[in-house]
């Protein structure tokens, strides 16, 4: 059974990302990230610090996150299938120290 889905914003409210268990997704289904701290925070598939989940499901970048080691490699999770789309969140302010994750290459 799939786990449930997670869907993550900007602080302009637009869906950015979408996690699925310990793993996190673009809005195409791309493998962006994963937790692997058991916490809210988001490494990228190379293991650098991605961003921090927040309340109400935003994901900001924390200018200052302590180095924590390289996680390790969790194994590709595969295609997650298509998330639905959540819709629009409306606006949230960015907390101190952070700054909306940048997605876009």
């Amino acid at each position: 059974m799939p786990s449930a889905v997670q869907y993550l914003f900007n602080s302009s409210g637009e869906w950015i990302a979408f996690r699925r268990g310990k793993y996190v997704f673009d809005t195409s289904g791309n493998w962006i990230g994963w937790l692997p701290g058991g916490d809210a925070d988001v490494v990228d598939t190379d293991g650098q610090y991605l961003g921090t989940i927040s309340n109400r499901n935003r994901l900001y970048r924390f200018s200052y996150r302590p180095y924590r080691g390289y996680p390790g490699y969790p194994g590709y999770p595969g295609y997650p299938g298509y998330p639905g789309y959540p819709g629009f969140a409306g606006y949230s302010r960015i907390p101190p120290g952070a700054s909306d994750v940048n997605l876009q290459d």
